[in-house]
């Protein structure tokens, strides 16, 4: 694929997700489509994983908006970087965030399949999320990981 393409569609669906459009998203996903966030410790694999995945997050962070500064590739795989700003609301992690709208850089790979966006790989990093959030990194991690975490 093109690399112009490939950024198009991930243009595309940080687009969506700006405005927590769940169905423009899923439009753009591949029916294999795998979404991998490390920080939360999740993995969904197909559209409707992808799209239930999509709505838990915007209802933690409805205010969710990626803008994605530069990107490089090969013939397979997109990787950009950028900036997302959100605000942790609700008690999904177990802890009462500050209301503060976290803003923080982040990383995204993503792999393509038929002209759509068929994996991606969502990094940021959670520890200056609970911060800028006035939450303990701790507390959150012990909720998504356990108490090994």
């Amino acid at each position: 694929m093109e690399s112009d393409r490939m950024f198009e569609l991930a243009q595309a669906l940080a687009i969506a997700k700006s405005r927590q459009d769940v169905s423009a998203a899923v439009r753009l996903l591949h029916e294999d489509m795998v979404l991998v966030t490390p920080a939360f410790g999740t993995q969904a694999r197909g559209r409707t994983a992808n799209a239930k995945v999509l709505t838990r997050f915007f209802a933690t962070f409805p205010d969710y908006h990626v803008v994605l500064d530069g990107h490089a590739s090969d013939a397979q795989t997109l990787v950009c970087w950028g900036r997302l700003w959100m605000t942790m609301t609700g008690d999904r992690f177990g802890v009462v965030p500050n209301g503060r709208r976290a803003e923080l850089p982040v990383f995204i790979q993503f792999s393509f399949k038929d002209d759509l966006i068929a994996g991606e790989q969502f990094f940021f990093d959670l520890s200056e999320l609970c911060a800028q959030s006035g939450v303990s990194t701790d507390a959150v991690r012990d909720r998504l990981f356990g108490a090994a975490a």
